[in-house]
């Protein structure tokens, strides 16, 4: 009798076994899984990456007293680079409420010439701005939209408590998290042509001149290579010592 008992109870359990094995696959169903915290990137290059971005590209010109050489060859390179790099139009802001308001028309005129005399006087909008202050200096704002590098994210942030007094957060020697975004802003603005960061450029043609001298040599059996000769000089003999 015993045995029979046993029998039954080990048929239940391996029902029940199955049952639960078929389950399981649908467990996970509807069920809210807490997700692993998201990894902190540790390199300052990864927190505050250079990205290609479109944004505004604007200088200040203060022609009030006349466009002299340097202020004529920003406005040039200005247009240089709305050539390589901007599309749509140049907007110029003019300042209206200036203390001497005819300097700052004339210089708004004058600026406007030195647009039309480097071809792109058909895409320059021209709108106002008003002086906040007449007694500061007005100037003339040029700007257009086109491909600029810049940071992806902003400088300035502090998460965490650099002392962390209180608590173990910053103990595990890592960099805070504002560490690298200057230097990230600071090389991204002194990119020329930020495509650069996107693909290299293509390589230029060879000196024509060098190699055929080199052909020149091989030809006649000669060495190809350049030999640089550096004379050296006392440096006690220098000045007539």
């Amino acid at each position: 009798m015993s045995i029979r008992l046993n029998s039954a109870k080990l048929e239940v359990f391996a029902v029940r076994l199955a049952c639960l094995a078929a389950m399981a696959p649908l467990a996970g169903c509807g069920v809210n899984r807490t997700l692993p915290p998201r990894a902190v990137a540790q390199d300052y290059r990864d927190r505050h990456p250079v990205a290609l971005a479109d944004a505004s590209v604007s200088i200040d010109v203060f022609p009030s007293q006349g466009l002299d050489f340097a202020t004529t060859g920003r406005i040039r390179d200005f247009v240089l680079r709305y050539r390589r790099f901007g599309h749509g139009q140049i907007t110029l802001l003019a300042p209206t409420g200036a203390k001497d308001q005819f300097a700052a028309r004339s210089g708004v005129d004058a600026v406007r010439r030195i647009l039309a005399e480097n071809g792109v006087s058909g895409a320059v909008y021209v709108a106002s701005y008003p002086v906040s202050d007449p007694n500061l200096a007005a100037p003339v704002r040029l700007s257009f939209q086109g491909v600029r590098a810049k940071v992806a994210g902003r400088c300035g942030e502090w998460p965490a408590d650099l002392a962390s007094a209180s608590s173990l957060e910053g103990w595990d020697n890592t960099t805070y998290w504002n560490f690298g975004c200057a230097s990230q802003t600071t090389f991204a603005a002194q990119i020329d042509d930020p495509r650069d960061l996107a693909a290299p450029r293509g390589e230029t043609p060879a000196d024509i001149e060098s190699r055929m001298r080199a052909i020149g040599n091989v030809r006649k059996g000669a060495d190809p290579a350049t030999n640089w000769s550096v004379k050296g000089s006392n440096i006690s003999g220098v000045g007539g010592g």
